[in-house]
């Protein structure tokens, strides 16, 4: 990677852990599923004048939006509401670990020692965590942020069987579906959207924007880009700084305290996800 594709690289966790803490602030003002049927819909219509429809993979689409955004999201969001942001931020990460998992089982993927031993250490930075005194009554939050890093692993292995199309155009048109479904399930499992909508501050519509603009249509992008013109194994240990930008701005914003235990914890989830998410072997061959 030379010193561009570096600064790019870091844009992702940068925008994607401020999006995070954000979200949460927005979320005391709309629903999750509405406030993220707002931010996919608006990042749709952005990207999908830059693609053309991928006829004869709109039904597969259709099912990964379900799966990957609005049931991800759905799960991961309403964790979130009952979490510190920096908690959440952090129990995202086992993304990672568990996409590797399930390669292993579902794809029939090889998973050697190092990776073994990295998913190991990063479940038990999760208990480590789920073990702080203040999160003693936000279990079922935990619960609804890690069955989401399930789904979202799940939703990667669907988004792999699509190697014709662009990262680009799979993000554009899972939006452009993703919003509509969204806003049909904020209608039957969530309440308030119109008074939410019409007593919305300016710093609100602010934060929608940030989300949908910043976050998903330029994060998104430029980690796509990435993806296109690096080797992955180089581009997936940025995502390990995406807790530091989150635990930083909800320290700013939300006075969050970051204790011992969520540091030991941490450390071990990100020690375990550098270890599944790196290719060693490479780099052995090189030695």
């Amino acid at each position: 990677m030379n010193t561009k594709h570096i600064l790019l690289a870091l844009i992702v966790p940068i925008t994607w852990g401020i999006g995070f803490t954000l979200a949460k602030i927005g979320m005391e003002q709309f629903p999750p599923l509405l406030l993220m049927s707002m931010r996919f819909g608006i990042a749709g219509l952005i990207i999908v004048w830059f693609t053309k429809p991928p006829w004869g993979h709109m039904r597969y689409i259709f099912v990964v939006a379900v799966v990957g955004s609005t049931l991800q999201y759905g799960l991961t969001y309403n964790g979130l509401r009952g979490l510190d942001a920096s908690t959440a931020a952090i129990l995202v990460q086992l993304e990672a670990p568990i996409l590797a998992l399930l390669g292993a089982i579902i794809l029939k993927e090889k998973v050697g020692w190092d990776k073994a031993i990295g998913m190991s250490l990063a479940f038990v930075g999760v208990f480590v965590i789920s073990g702080e005194p203040r999160l003693e009554g936000s279990l079922d939050s935990v619960a609804l942020v890690l069955t989401g890093a399930v789904i979202w692993a799940l939703a990667q292995i669907m988004v792999s069987k699509l190697k014709s199309l662009s990262g680009i155009t799979i993000l554009a048109w899972v939006s452009v579906m993703a919003a509509p479904q969204m806003i049909l399930a904020s209608f039957i499992f969530e309440n308030g959207q119109v008074q939410s909508i019409l007593s919305a501050t300016l710093v609100d519509w602010s934060i929608v924007l940030y989300l949908a603009i910043v976050m998903t249509a330029l994060g998104y992008t430029v980690w796509y880009h990435l993806l296109r013109v690096c080797e992955v194994s180089k581009v997936s240990p940025f995502l390990m700084l995406l807790p530091v930008s989150s635990i930083a701005t909800g320290m700013l914003l939300l006075d969050e305290v970051f204790t011992i235990s969520m540091a030991i914890g941490g450390a071990l989830v990100f020690v375990g996800v550098g270890a599944t998410i790196v290719n060693w072997r490479p780099l052995r061959s090189r030695q």
